[in-house]
């Protein structure tokens, strides 16, 4: 049973978009100045933080999956304001001011500053010249161990924040403490080492406040909470999407041996709704169907047109839809792609692809129950074959992922460094489909791979795709030249939102080069 609660929050303000100040709170409302005296108020502030992960989400599939091979918006034909956006994204053509992106960003803001809140009632301290962590005296009347806990957990979620950040958008902007809308407006964009050394700052003291236990010893209550072994893991992905792959071996090794984490003996199990926070499960988004307010919307959002009824109860939209490239890229014995793609066929001549791992039945519109894995452990077994290299024990952990698809284990290491590249490659693309893995993974291979070319494969994407779906296009109609040629390695990261430049009175924003 999910024990993620649901709370409002009332009066947390003052993100970097932020025009006007609203400093009188009704006496009945909550607010920072008299709320977190106490362990249960503190739990309640922290649990704020896991539910403000929930909008984010609802937007980093666009930003994402949707610019990756795997996915494009399903419905060419629409003339639709949303739809349009989606495509403008998938095409690499997004406008500054477009809604998706500025939501991501907002919402993202919004909960790192629950955290920073938390984390400022907790005593934790940032000191940017050195990168570290501390924590001073509070007057709260709760023990070390839950402070710590609590404390890591926040750190946990505003790492995990501002690595979107930086990966999609490049340097951050720093906000580790509670400001007000004026200093945030004098706040400028932090350097990628800057942004990348404190999100390190933030996982290497969660992984030290947090608990250590195994996940046999986790009681089912603190299931589904971040943990030392969730840092480890993240952790070590920041070190390998900086090439830092010592560093990245020594964390996610830590989690390999000693976390008690493992793979699931099917790869469906993973995705249950009835086994959910597995010891698969490093960390997860949490969903809780029932008309609560905390229901996932992703089995409608990615449910085919006329399927309502059949696919999902209620509304579909179609609007995250699976390539002819992924479907044809699974071999008829990958147990992977029934999990992952689904078939409707609206009619004996048409099949409808769909993202299937997140539609589970529902029995109000919009409100199902899936979470949304962040980390999983054949993650930390990929990452490990992925900073290791061509050797039999990377190797070794990749015939760990194609041994429980029913491909069969691969013996020795590979004659060639591209032939060990592909096939590490090709396991993540499946292995993670439309976990919103593969974008930052292409990102990622540019860096730490020597044979992958990110822009190659996105230009090769259009190719591929062109004439079975973008072609199809109602006006405007691009061409394959065009599509082709939107792929730049600018483009590779989003613009900053426009409306963040256009408010800000105290200096003018540096816009990310191509937009």
């Amino acid at each position: 049973m999910k024990k993620i609660q649901y709370i409002i929050i009332l009066a947390f303000i003052g993100l970097t978009s932020c025009n006007k100040v609203i400093d009188l709170y009704p006496e009945s409302n909550l607010n920072t100045g008299t709320f977190y005296s106490n362990d249960a108020e503190v739990k309640t502030g922290l649990t704020a933080c896991y539910n403000g992960l929930q909008l984010p989400m609802f937007r980093e599939w666009q930003l994402t999956e949707l610019r990756s091979d795997n996915t494009y918006m399903g419905v060419p034909g629409s003339t639709n304001s949303f739809n349009r956006e989606l495509s403008d994204l998938d095409w690499f053509v997004p406008a500054t001011s477009i809604d998706a992106i500025y939501q991501f960003w907002l919402n993202t803001y919004f909960n790192i500053r629950n955290c920073n809140i938390l984390l400022q009632k907790l005593g934790v301290n940032y000191d940017l010249a050195s990168g570290s962590i501390s924590l001073s005296n509070i007057d709260i009347s709760i023990t070390d161990v839950n402070r710590k806990q609590y404390a890591g957990e926040a750190l946990f979620i505003r790492a995990y924040h501002y690595f979107n950040l930086v990966r999609l958008f490049g340097g951050a902007f720093l906000v580790y403490t509670p400001i007000s809308p004026l200093d945030a407006k004098t706040t400028n964009r932090s350097s990628l080492a800057d942004t990348y050394k404190f999100i390190e700052a933030d996982l290497t003291a969660a992984s030290t406040y947090m608990s250590n236990k195994t996940f046999s010893q986790i009681v089912p209550a603190d299931k589904g909470r971040a943990t030392s072994w969730a840092a480890k893991a993240l952790l070590g992905k920041v070190y390998l999407t900086q090439n830092k792959k010592a560093s990245a071996i020594s964390q996610l090794d830590d989690v390999r041996l000693n976390s008690g984490y493992g793979l699931q003996s099917t790869y469906a199990n993973v995705f249950s709704t009835g086994n959910e926070v597995n010891n698969e499960v490093l960390f997860t988004v949490r969903y809780k169907a029932g008309g609560l307010g905390l229901g996932s919307s992703f089995g409608n959002d990615f449910a085919p047109l006329a399927s309502s009824g059949i696919v999902i109860t209620g509304t579909v939209r179609n609007w995250n839809t699976p390539t002819s490239s992924i479907d044809s890229f699974y071999t008829a014995a990958d147990a992977r792609k029934a999990v992952n793609v689904g078939r409707f066929l609206p009619s004996p001549t048409v099949t409808s692809l769909y993202v299937k791992k997140f539609t589970s039945p529902v029995t109000i519109d919009l409100d199902g129950e899936s979470d949304w894995p962040v980390i999983r452990y054949a993650d930390v077994l990929l990452m490990l074959a992925e900073a290791q290299g061509n050797t039999a024990t990377s190797v070794g952990y990749i015939s760990q992922i194609r041994t429980r698809a029913g491909l069969g284990a691969i013996s020795g290491a590979f004659a060639t460094v591209a032939e060990f590249e592909k096939e590490l490659t090709d396991q993540r693309r499946s292995e993670f489909a439309f976990e919103n893995h593969r974008w930052f993974d292409l990102l990622r291979y540019g860096t730490t791979l020597t044979t992958i070319n990110p822009v190659q494969i996105l230009k090769d994407h259009f190719e591929y795709e062109y004439v079975s779906h973008y072609a199809t296009y109602v006006a405007p109609v691009p061409t394959l030249l065009q599509l082709k040629g939107y792929v730049t390695t600018d483009k590779l990261l989003l613009p900053i939102p426009q409306r963040e430049i256009d408010l800000n009175t105290q200096f003018v924003i540096a816009q990310n080069p191509g937009y």
